[in-house]
């Protein structure tokens, strides 16, 4: 007998039959007394008290209660910050990761770019992005005894002349320097700019002289009979403002209103000026090789020109020349040097490299002597210019003989001329502030620093390119990164890094020069026309120009660091466009910090076969 839970007795009879019959009814029984003790807890506990179950069954698992109602409000939570986070994402303001600001040497170079933006000649193209220049010079050259026309090109410096020498010069500074640092015109978003600045140079340049058969070169029937050198003329006398005839210096007017006659000047010699173009060409084919077409009429109107820079010997300034007053040229052997270095680069044409290492030629340039100048690179002295150019095939071709003793001998002497712009060794003077002092005095002197500057990186850069490490002056050692560090010191200086504090860049900085002497800065553009003589009183103002000409490097401090920002004084406030090209090559050259990429080592040999060095000739046989 059993007793139930109420106190009663709760009897159990045992039925007769099989052992298995009794099994399954006591095992009913134990069924039965469970679901009796289910429905008796029920009723205790009342309505709305039922026990829950301990236990969640999800048919392939089964968890405890507990354990899956966490897991459940995990879940929730999650996709609440999920969804909260993404609501946030999509509607708070965009913040874009921004690049660095650029170095200040690439704030530079945009701006000492435009200022070539400036000085164009012709019908100028629409995003020209100089609100004070207008079409101009529109009938430059315009005569039936001009083959074309000579419309275009660049004013040369404050006035309106258009000097083709300093042009073709600068032209090929660009050139070079867009070959040398290509990347870094790139990184600097001035790639564009600076070969459409060198083509519109070039086409200009490839209007300047006539010839027959220049589409399709040969050596025998391609000939030049004469270039025209120069459009307007600056010859007064003396005195600006009284000569009888006016002209481009006798009056002080804005380019579009010019009224003068532009006479224009015609050679049939000048191998100075041949060789000049013919660089400046040959650069600029390397430059766009990429434009076939293009890049051989540039390569044949080369060849062209310096065939008759050979044959027809001559200084382009002899004879008292309007030019010889402004751009007189001292000789012509270095541009044989410089021409032919180029034309070497641009055809791989070997004639040129074995002109260029003749012994005799670079004798005649001054390559083997001294002198006060020797080392400085500028617009009339091409020779330091080539000697570096050929340093760079030295050291990163090694063409080894018959030219290697003529280069080793080229590479030498611009060993000795970079140890000459340490301030250790003292060859040139420098202001109290640092300033190398290259043109021992004269005025404007920045134009030769920024080409000391440039060149100084170039063979820093050609040093680290062939894996060199640096070089000796006398005993001393110099690693490669000295010649950066003395072009960073020229360039600061320039830059505003001077006792003044003053940039003598235009537009650069907070304190720069304001009475620019340039014609088309200092007269305002109201749509009035001021004449020839009227003009001057704009000259002679002692307030600021009204139009601000961004990029312009001026001349420069005197010795003593001193600068007068007077617009009359020429000496101190006239920018040019060859001092402007070295600037801008030395700018691109020291942009994007000394992690940055070097020059392109390849791109200028792209022309040049392999070279397989001819073996040298045997020793005589040796006699007692």
């Amino acid at each position: 007998m059993y007793h139930n839970m109420w106190g009663g007795p709760l009897e159990v009879f045992q039925l007769e039959g099989h052992d298995d019959d009794q099994s399954r009814s006591m095992e009913l029984d134990r069924a039965a007394l469970q679901k009796l003790e289910e429905t008796q807890q029920s009723w205790l506990l009342g309505a709305g008290e039922k026990k829950k179950k301990q236990v969640v069954d999800l048919g392939c698992i089964v968890c405890s209660r507990k354990l899956f109602t966490g897991i459940v409000t995990a879940l929730v939570a999650v996709g609440l910050i999920i969804g909260f986070t993404v609501l946030i994402v999509k509607t708070a303001p965009k913040h874009r990761r921004h690049a660095p600001p650029p170095d200040n040497y690439t704030v530079a170079l945009h701006k000492t770019l435009m200022f070539f933006n400036a000085q164009k000649s012709g019908k100028l193209p629409k995003h020209n992005n100089v609100s004070f220049r207008g079409n101009s010079g529109m009938q430059d050259g315009v005569d039936p005894g001009i083959h074309g026309n000579l419309i275009g090109g660049y004013y040369d410096a404050g006035d309106n002349i258009k000097f083709l020498f300093p042009q073709a010069y600068t032209m090929t500074l660009l050139s070079w320097s867009v070959i040398e640092y290509r990347a870094k015109y790139e990184a600097a978003g001035e790639l564009a700019h600076v070969t459409e600045l060198i083509k519109w140079g070039m086409d200009y340049i490839l209007k300047t002289f006539n010839s027959t058969g220049l589409q399709i070169y040969n050596e025998t029937t391609t000939h030049i009979d004469y270039i025209y050198a120069q459009v307007g003329t600056g010859t007064t006398g003396g005195d600006a403002t009284a000569t009888a005839t006016p002209n481009d210096h006798s009056c002080w007017e804005r380019p579009e209103d010019m009224d003068y006659p532009r006479p224009v000047s015609q050679l049939g010699t000048g191998s100075d000026l041949a060789g000049e173009m013919a660089a400046a060409l040959a650069a600029a084919s390397i430059v766009f090789k990429d434009n076939a077409p293009y890049s051989q009429r540039l390569v044949n109107g080369a060849r062209a020109l310096f065939k008759m820079a050979r044959e027809k010997r001559g200084r382009y300034s002899a004879g008292g020349s309007d030019a010889a007053q402004f751009y007189n040229s001292s000789g012509y052997f270095d541009e044989f040097l410089w021409g032919g270095a180029w034309l070497y680069y641009a055809t791989g044409n070997s004639s040129y490299l074995q002109l260029v290492t003749t012994y005799g030629i670079g004798r005649n340039a001054g390559a083997y002597g001294g002198g006060p100048y020797y080392g400085v690179f500028d617009w009339d002295n091409k020779l330091f210019g080539a000697q570096v150019l050929l340093t760079r095939l030295r050291i990163l071709q090694s063409p080894g003989y018959p030219y290697e003793e003529v280069l080793k001998n080229f590479h030498n002497h611009t060993n000795l001329v970079m140890c000459s712009y340490l301030p250790l060794y003292k060859r040139f003077p420098r202001t109290p502030g640092g300033l190398i002092i290259l043109n021992r005095g004269n005025p404007a002197p920045l134009q030769y620093t920024a080409n000391a500057a440039f060149l100084a990186v170039l063979f820093s850069d050609y040093m680290i390119a062939g894996d060199v490490p640096g070089w000796y002056c006398g005993s001393q050692f110099y690693t490669a990164d000295t010649m950066r560090n003395f072009a960073k010191s020229q360039v600061d200086y320039i830059l505003g890094k001077n006792p003044r504090k003053m940039s003598y860049v235009v537009g650069y900085g907070n304190k720069y020069p304001k009475q620019v002497h340039h014609r088309a800065a200092s007269i305002p553009k109201n749509k009035r026309k001021y004449g020839c003589q009227e003009g001057w009183r704009f000259r002679d103002s002692k307030k600021a120009n009204p139009n601000t000409i961004v990029g312009a490097m001026v001349g420069g401090p005197d010795t003593k660091d001193r600068f007068h920002d007077v617009r009359s004084n020429y000496n101190f406030t006239e920018p040019t466009l060859a001092g402007n090209a070295g600037l801008a090559f030395a700018l691109v050259a020291l942009s994007g910090g000394d992690s940055s990429s070097g020059v392109d080592a390849s791109n200028i040999f792209s022309a040049i076969p392999p070279q397989y060095p001819a073996p040298p000739p045997p020793s005589p046989p040796w006699t007692p």
